[in-house]
Parts: structure tokens; sequence; C-alpha cells
């Protein structure tokens, strides 16, 4: 008998063994979806990874179907799961559920969209025929309309000069015929039961088709520009990776432009990862202009039918040559790769948090094209500190462009004291006059204002004044965060809500006030200090749907509104042209936070959203909103000093332990009760220090010590560069195995996270 190992879509380690049936036997080849039983009565969709004869050595059951003619995967893709499998200690079910669209993932869940159409019976293909049915229907003025409608759709113009009827030539939807008769579904009925027309249905795609490519349509390079282009070409020649560090507007869009049409000529396919679901609406457009119906695009914000059409047609004899998605797109089968562009590098939003593989799409990819053969472009204007010295340090290749394209010059940055302007009581709410002073000029002169703040919602917090009490999640540690234009309190962990309270419950008072300013209040107060102005807020809650980001961005490009108000999203790579002002209203909330990584995130988002400034024309101004002016991280954007930036922070990672020199892990153990939490990370700990010694640290509360329901405890461990990682990892399981076999301990989830961030 023959046998198949299959990943099963949960959260399980390794693979599952089944009986191969002589039947299906021919059927099954690694890479095809089967169809499995597990349990009594569960059945799910798994994939094959290895057909063999090795008879397991207990009782197995059968796969029941074999759902695939040929296999949905490559065998590259089925390495790349399991080293993300390894290398993040995620069991292979998590990464299979995140890799594959979900209507890939079961039974049923994928259908081809079909459309009916409306065509003429073939009696009346003629035109004496044509006339009888006209006649016939003349107290019928209704159905009349509906087939003379149709006629005119279907391309004849007169009746009584009709050519030979090819039906095939003149397809017409039935929703298209309703809309141009703007008939009821029974009138077209009564053509149908007088079998004059009849309804059929065809499979259509749902991919968008972007019209031939223009290659004309690529910009030639500057001077700058193309002295760095062939620098990456020459550093490809000797390094996998290669860093473009290339500041804000310097125009680095244009030399990956120039490098795919380079990989395209050379019949290979490129991958173009960007963080945000925002950015690929930009980016779609300048790309859809030069490369057409070669590009597609591929993020979770498409429906599942549009992601299994993209997965199959990557398969298929005619892919797209060029992919631009955000993260998950790494997972997507690429035949003929030679290049990955991952653009903005350094964004947080390229690694995945919850759930489980907790990957980082920038690492993926570099494994990705390594087993394809193929370059990994890097670009950012802010690189990581790990990239950096990789670079520095000669792992990966480096190319700088320091200058803006056509010599625009970097934005003024000039530092508001809020401090001072508190003390002196000139600050209008979260604006100080210098800001609101640049923001009147800039609206006066027809340009546009962007407005930064790293929190959305009305506010963080509402309080009580007459006795304090701040209204909690009861599934979380964290307040409520107030969003009046829904009038609730929410929790941005789990998403419980509740009403606005009238009373405080603690004292009965009646004077509750938000604390703080999120994204919402902002733009309240903005319409009410500038009424004139056009506004819109693109933060999570006005960015729900894919229509949404589109929109936003195209009346922002457009002039339609000319101040934008958000969160770290518009700090991402966007290019608007009419920018003049940039305004950080609260620089603090970043640099305060509680992380060995604040200062570099900081750093990178303020130099970020600082760059929206000024991108064509006029020197643009930036306004950067402090208590702690003399900061030395404050002084550097200022500057725009990143290698001063990087040389200091990097003495203070080698002083105490961080990455670029060491590696670190998480530990997170969770529970319902907070008793078993603790007992059980002091024991994981005890375990671990047995084996790490003094690399151990920990268990501690995390800033958020319970989220939906379950209490969390942390352990780090740091982890010096060139240890066996290998050998660690076998450790970590095995403490994770020791401690969930205790009977007290079943309900325990403990969980890794490898190179957090």
């Amino acid at each position: 008998m023959r046998y198949v190992d299959v990943i099963l879509p949960l959260p399980l380690d390794g693979t599952f063994t089944y009986g191969v049936s002589t039947e299906l036997a021919p059927r099954v080849q690694e890479g095809v979806r089967l169809l499995v039983p597990l349990g009594r009565s569960k059945r799910y969709t798994a994939i094959a990874v290895r057909l063999h004869d090795e008879a397991p050595g207990f009782e197995v059951r059968d796969v029941l179907e074999v759902l695939d003619d040929r296999p949905i995967l490559l065998p590259r893709q089925l390495q790349l799961w399991q080293w993300i499998s390894n290398y993040y200690m995620a069991p292979l079910g998590d990464v299979m559920m995140a890799a594959l669209p979900a209507g890939l993932k079961n039974e049923e869940g994928y259908r081809p969209k079909e459309e009916t159409y409306v065509g003429l019976s073939e009696p009346y293909r003629s035109e004496r025929a044509l006339h009888i049915a006209l006649d016939m229907l003349r107290r019928a003025e209704k159905q009349q309309k509906v087939l003379m409608d149709f006629l005119f759709l279907s391309g004849v113009q007169n009746v009584d000069r009709m050519e030979a009827w090819e039906p095939e030539s003149a397809e017409v939807t039935r929703e298209e015929l309703m809309n141009e008769s703007h008939c009821t579904a029974a009138v077209l009925k009564s053509l149908i039961d007088r079998k004059i027309l009849y309804t059929y249905t065809k499979e259509v795609g749902r991919l968008n088709h972007g019209g031939e490519p223009h290659p004309e349509h690529i910009k030639k390079l500057s001077d700058a520009q193309e002295t760095a282009y062939n620098k990456v070409l020459l550093q490809f020649m000797r390094k996998q990776v290669v860093l473009l560090h290339g500041v804000t507007s310097s125009g680095k869009t244009e030399i990956y432009i120039h490098l795919i049409q380079r990989e395209l000529d050379a019949g290979r396919q490129v991958l173009y990862l960007l963080p945000e679901i925002a950015l690929t609406v930009q980016m779609m457009e300048r790309l859809r202009a030069v490369f057409g119906n070669r590009l597609g695009i591929y993020h979770s914000r498409y429906s599942d039918a549009e992601r299994v059409e993209i997965w199959q047609k990557q398969l298929s004899r005619n892919p797209y040559d060029i992919i631009l998605g955000a993260r998950s797109a790494v997972f997507l089968p690429m035949q003929r790769l030679g290049l990955v562009i991952v653009d903005e590098e350094h964004e947080t939003s390229f690694k995945q948090q919850d759930p489980a593989p907790r990957y980082h799409a920038r690492s993926v990819a570099v494994m990705m094209a390594a087993a394809a053969g193929a370059k990994v472009l890097l670009g950012t204007a802010t690189p990581c500190m790990e990239t950096y010295h990789n670079a520095l340090t000669g792992k990966f290749g480096l190319v700088e462009l320091t200058t803006r394209y056509q010599g625009i010059e970097l934005p003024e940055i000039r530092i508001v004291d809020v401090k001072d302007l508190r003390r002196r009581k000139m600050m209008s709410g979260p604006f100080s006059p210098q800001l609101l002073a640049a923001m009147r000029q800039a609206l006066g002169d027809g340009k546009q204002v962007i407005l930064f703040q790293n929190r959305r919602g009305f506010a963080p917090m509402i309080e009580c004044k007459t006795c304090g009490w701040v209204p909690r999640c009861k599934n979380c540690d964290v307040s409520l965060t107030l969003h009046k234009n829904t009038n609730t309190l929410t929790c941005h962990y789990c998403g419980y809500t509740y009403a606005v309270p009238t009373h405080c419950p603690s004292c009965e008072g009646t004077d509750l006030r938000g604390r703080g300013y999120g994204t919402e209040k902002i733009e309240d107060q903005i319409c009410e200090i500038f009424p004139e102005a056009r506004v819109a807020r693109m933060d999570l809650d006005t960015t729900r749907s894919r229509n949404a980001y589109e929109r936003l961005i195209g009346d922002f490009a457009s002039g339609r509104t000319n101040v934008l108000i958000g969160t770290q999203m518009i700090s991402k790579g966007l290019d608007f042209d009419r920018v003049a002002v940039v305004g950080i209203l609260d620089a603090d909330s970043m640099l305060n936070y509680p992380d060995f990584r604040a200062y570099e995130h900081a750093f990178m988002m303020m130099s970020q959203v600082a760059g929206r400034a000024g991108r064509k024309g006029k020197r643009g101004l930036v306004l950067l909103q402090t208590k702690n002016k003399d900061l030395p991280v404050v002084q550097q954007v200022v500057r725009n000093d990143w290698k001063g930036f990087y040389r200091d922070l990097l003495e203070e990672r080698r002083l105490f332990r961080y990455p670029p020199f060491h590696h670190l892990v998480y530990i997170y153990l969770r529970h319902k009760t907070e008793p078993t939490v603790d007992s059980a990370a002091i024991y994981m700990g005890s375990l671990l220090r047995q084996w790490f010694g003094e690399r151990v640290l920990g268990p501690d509360k995390p800033g958020v010590s319970k989220v939906k329901t379950l209490h969390i405890r942390k352990i780090v461990l740091k982890l010096e560069n060139g240890i066996d990682l290998q050998k660690v990892r076998q450790y970590l399981r095995l403490a994770q195995k020791q401690i969930l076999q205790d009977k007290q301990y079943a309900a325990l989830q403990v969980f890794f996270d490898v190179d957090p961030l």
C-alpha cells in the first residue's frame, strides 16, 4: 500500500500520514490538495508533501479524495514553508493557513465567477423571423422594447438590414440588458417563456485587465539615478541582497521600474513588496501605466476569490510577470522569479504579529529569492539597524542616493517646544501657534497640509473628573478608546465596545471628559479652526475597505481635499505634489514608548512623514512638536543625520546586547487564570536558565498583560551572533513540551516570537 504525508490546516506540528488507495494513487503527487478525515466526523483539505511506501507502524486512515489534477504549490514553496516553520518556531499547519487563500483551504471554498448572458433563440435569427417576433409583441410594449434593446446591444442597428446572426460575437449580459431597458425580471422572463430569448451562464474571471504595456512611458533616469542604477547592477554581480539607501523623494521608484523592465526583457518575473495596502494604490497606477496587464495585485483587501484566481494564474502558462503586493504576496507561486523588491524595507508592517507564523516578509523574501536564484533589492530612506549593519559589514551590497530628484531640497524641519508654549498658555489644544500659522499660509496659497498623529479614535481614554475613574476593557488590560462618531468606547486589542456612559459608575458624577487626542478629535478641531478646509482622515477606522484607500488617496492627490490627518499610514511612501506643510503633533508619544526600538522607530517615522513635504517645486516645511527639544534623536531628525543616529544607537545596542549583535526570542505564556500563568512562567524560566544562563531575562508582565481574557507573561532570550540556533530551537521545543505535559498547564498557551519588533 502507498502512503502520503500531508500538512493539515491546523496549528499542529509536523506532517500526518494517510493511506492511498490503488484507485487514487496515480493522481497523488507533491503539492496537490487532498480531502482527508480527522477525528470521528471532520474532514480537512490537506497538502500532500511526500508519497512513499513506508508503513508508519500504526493504523492509518485513507485519503478520501484528490482535489487537484496538478500541484497548487511549486516544490520551492514547500521548502520555504518548512524554513518558515523551523526558523520562526511555528507549526507547519499555521504556515499553510497563512500562505493559502481561504478558497484553497477548504473543500468548497472557491467557486469560479459566472455571468448570466442573454441570447436570441435559433428560430428568430433571421430578418423575417425577427419581424414576426416584433409583430407578436405589438401589445406587449415592454417586452418589445426589451427585444429591441437586446438587438441594439448585440450590434443590430436596423432589423431590415440584418446580416447573418453570429451569437458568439454579440454577447449581452443579463445585467447589461436590464440596465439598458430598465425592465423588471418578470418582463425578461416573459420573453424567455415565449422562447424568443434564452439565458446561459459563462465563467468569467474576476481579475482586472490593465491594458497593453507601454514601456515607452519609462522615464529617463537623472544622472544621480543612473549612477545608482548601475551601482545596483554592479553590486548584484557580487551580492544576492542589495540595500538602496536613498533620501525621501530621491526617485528610487524610477530605478525600480528600470530594474523591473530589465528582468522582463530577460524573461524573468518580479515580486514587488510594499508594507501597507494603502501604498499599492499609488504604486499600482505608476506601474500599470508602464507594464499594463503584465502587472498583478495581491493583498488581503482583495476578495478571497480574486486571490485564488491570481494564485491559479501564477501557476498557469501565462502568469503575471510582476506581482505588486503586501506581506502575504511572498507566498505566491513564482515560476521564473528574477528579482524581489522590498520597498520601505524598514517598516514594521512587514512583520506578522498575530496569529502565527510570526514571520518577517523581508527575511522570507530573501530566502525565497535565494532558493530561486533571484536577487533582492531593499529600498528605503531610513534602513532598519539590522539591514544597515549587514550592508556596512559586507553581508549585503550598499548603494546610496543622497540627493532628491531634480535637486529639490529636503524639507526644512523646525522644532516647536510645546513645553514652553503650554507654560505660557499659547497652545490651542494640540496645535502650536507656529503650526496654525503655517497651515493658514499653505492653505491660502492653494497648497496642502498633512498632520501626523499616531493614535486613532477621538481620545485615548475618558476620565471622570470627580473621582478619576477610567473605563477599561473587560477582556484586556487596557483603557478603552473614545470614538465620538459612533459614541462608543472601544478596545483596540479585542474589539470590545460599549456605549459611552452618561454617569460615572463609581461616583455617579456626570463630568466625563476625553483625555488626549486621537485622529478623530484632531479632525474635529481642524474643521472648527479652518472651516474652509477640505479635511480627510486616514486611519484604520476610515480605511476598512479597499475602495476607501483609493478614494482617500485619490481625493488628496487630485486636490479635492487639502488637509490629510492620519496615523503611521501616511508616513509610508505616499507621493503627493502639493504638500507644503507637515505637522508632527506629538513626537513624544513615539519617543517615550517602553521598547528598546522606540528611538529607531520614532526616527524612521518622523523622517518618513517629514519626507512627504515639498516633493515637487518649493521646499517643504515640517513642524515637529515636542517637549524634549534637546534630545539627540530629535536634533538628528532635524539634520537628517542618519549616519550619526545609527552610530550612536549601534553603540547602545552593543552595550546592552540587542540586535544586530544579538538575536532575540520572546517566549509568551497565556492562560485564563493569573496564578497559573505566573507559576508556569517561573517554571519555564527556570528550565531555560539551566541551558541558557544569563541569556534569559524574566518572566515579566508585558506592557499589556491581559488580552482577550488571557493573562500574559513574557520571557526574553538574548542570543549572541554565531550561536547554534538550531540547537536553541531544540531546547525551546523541549521546554515547551515539558511544561505542557504537566496536567495543571493543560490549557496553557506557549508560543515564540523570533526576531520580534
